[in-house]
């Protein structure tokens, strides 16, 4: 008998770990596989509605008490650069952008592990190896791109964002840079440059992943005009990022099966069927 995959993609709840962004909460993922002929299609659909890519997953927080994760993007046409972004650019002037395709190399390896030991050494990915590192840029079913900064002057790597091409604006998937340029702001550089290139693209969004109120390390995506957040089932502009609290409530998710039922699927039936 043939085996082929199912039309319509299944959902799975991953088990409770401790939340990497809010001491004392744990985390729990809806996830479902990316894959097959349909991959970008299902890809773009769930993006919009607040779930990101890892690798062959597409996974959103679903966590039993809390609800404070929320997926964040850039309207790109309502962003107006502040004064200090404004300088942020001008320092990284010497910076030079490639786009390339989704193919590990030694020297991105090296940046990475820079970045994890100096930034994020007790983090969920510290121990990963080169080869987790190569699957992470590399095992990607849909049009991804890494793009690459380097120094005009010496030609060293300073950063790296692996970023997908959806349909309505780029999904920044994971960036790093080195961490010997702290006042270059290079974090925010990349952010402000995927608004050039979307802007340029014509793509109305630059997807940031998942701003956490009450979380520091995620307190910069805030600083961004433009930004919307995904609740409540759609996306809404953030004014103001103080009237998000990161408060825990029994009843701040819907249940398993509710949030399933409420995503919605685009049509993946086979052509001609």
């Amino acid at each position: 008998m043939r085996h082929s995959l199912p039309i319509a993609p299944q959902f799975y709840v991953t088990a409770p770990q401790p939340c990497p962004y809010l001491e004392g909460r744990m985390e729990r993922k809806l996830f479902t596989a990316l894959q097959g002929d349909n991959a970008a299609k299902l890809n773009d659909s769930l993006s919009a509605q607040g779930f990101r890519r890892s690798q062959n997953v597409l996974y959103r927080p679903s966590c039993a008490e809390c609800s404070s994760c929320l997926s964040a993007r850039i309207d790109v046409s309502r962003f107006q650069p502040t004064k200090s972004q404004k300088r942020t650019i001008k320092r990284n002037v010497g910076l030079v952008r490639r786009a390339t395709s989704p193919w590990a190399t030694e020297d991105q390896y090296d940046l990475f592990r820079y970045y994890l030991d100096s930034r994020h050494a007790d983090g969920g990915m510290a121990d990963m190896d080169v080869f987790e590192f190569a699957a992470m840029i590399e095992e990607t079913p849909i049009r991804t791109r890494v793009i690459e900064y380097t120094d005009a002057e010496t030609s060293e790597l300073i950063g790296v964002c692996l970023t997908d091409v959806l349909g309505d604006g780029l999904s920044m998937v994971y960036s790093f840079y080195t961490p010997d340029r702290p006042r270059d702001g290079l974090g925010n550089y990349i952010i402000l440059d995927h608004i050039e290139i979307a802007r340029g693209a014509g793509l109305p969004y630059v997807y940031l992943g998942y701003w956490v109120p009450g979380s520091q390390k995620m307190d910069y995506k805030s600083k961004f005009s433009g930004l919307e957040v995904f609740m409540g089932g759609k996306w809404n502009p953030m004014n103001d990022p103080k009237v998000f609290s990161p408060e825990a409530h029994p009843l701040n998710s819907d249940p398993i099966a509710e949030q399933v039922a409420n995503i919605s699927l685009p049509d993946l039936a086979p052509k001609g069927s």
